[in-house]
């Protein structure tokens, strides 16, 4: 299966609406060769600016480019641009309800050797508490090229988030993205696995490998965090039993999320496979997936244990 960035798929979404909407602005914060924007500083510079290192600076301009009509697009690192930047954020975008569209590349543990200070763990948590905010974490660089494209079709405050490193493209063109619609990969009636970003590979994977065991998984790719899909977690807990699978703190992320509505519509046992409740480190990106326990054996794990608790 093809490997690929998903910042690609920003990349190639940012090139293809600055190519067709005047409107679209995208906003770098010296990062422009990692995040991928500098397809679009190099293909159509009067769509590109490089505000340095200085994402306050970055998120004010690009509010006062949305007050204009624009479209921007800011992106970072997710931790420098959801950490730093979370007051211009809250206050000056949210509030306002502006059409700032915040792109977080190198999110998750699978940074690798950067290290704890340039894993972003906790922005899925920071950006889904502030009113007005869509939140979209996709799973591939088809996704996250979907995902890009809506993002800039919707109006108000957008955050999309992914890693750096290459994951399986595991969607095509041809499967459906709608913002706030989950995609159900895989049916299942013992145990369903909801997942987001790179941890929905490992989650089909734990499916095919739990199948083995006589246990019938259903998998969802839970790609938007905010607007939650209610009907898509009640079809979850139909199975009597889930476990949520994220690259990112357990603690206020999409199993929270999910929890949340569970436990007011329809509750059932529920397992998370996450961060813990920890900061990262430095090392390869495989080896930091299995040391915090985000493998798919560690799915199938935890699906054992809801199933279980029955």
């Amino acid at each position: 299966m093809e490997k690929v960035p998903m910042r690609n798929g920003y990349g190639q979404a940012i090139l293809e609406l600055s190519e067709k909407n005047p409107d679209v602005m995208i906003l770098d914060a010296d990062v422009a060769k990692s995040t991928r924007a500098v397809w679009v500083r190099d293909k159509f510079p009067e769509h590109f600016l490089d505000m340095g290192i200085s994402e306050q600076d970055m998120l004010g301009t690009a509010a006062g480019l949305a007050l204009g009509g624009m479209i921007p697009f800011a992106s970072t690192y997710g931790v420098f641009l959801t950490g730093r930047a979370y007051d211009q954020i809250r206050t000056t975008i949210c509030y306002n309800n502006l059409n700032v569209k915040l792109a977080g590349a190198h999110a998750g543990i699978s940074v690798g050797p950067d290290g704890a200070t340039h894993q972003a763990l906790e922005d899925v948590a920071l950006m889904r508490v502030l009113p007005n905010m869509t939140v979209i974490v996709p799973c591939d660089s088809e996704e996250t090229l979907k995902a890009t494209l809506a993002i800039a079709r919707k109006q108000g405050p957008c955050y999309i988030r992914f890693g750096r490193e290459a994951v399986p493209v595991i969607t095509d063109e041809n499967m459906p993205f709608e913002i706030g619609k989950a995609n159900i990969l895989r049916e299942g009636t013992d145990v369903a696995i909801i997942a987001n970003g790179a941890m929905v590979y490992e989650a089909v994977n734990a499916a095919k490998a739990l199948s083995g065991q006589g246990v019938s998984a259903m998998v969802i790719n839970m790609h938007t965090v905010k607007p939650l899909d209610g009907a898509a977690i009640e079809k979850a807990a139909s199975c009597g039993a889930i476990v949520t699978a994220e690259e990112a703190q357990r603690y206020a992320g999409m199993g929270s999320a999910v929890a949340e509505y569970v436990s007011q519509h329809c509750p059932v046992p529920m397992e998370y496979v996450a961060v813990d409740d920890s900061f990262g480190q430095s090392g390869q990106p495989e080896e930091l997936m299995e040391a915090y326990g985000l493998t798919a054996g560690d799915i199938v794990k935890k699906a054992l244990a809801a199933i279980a608790r029955k």
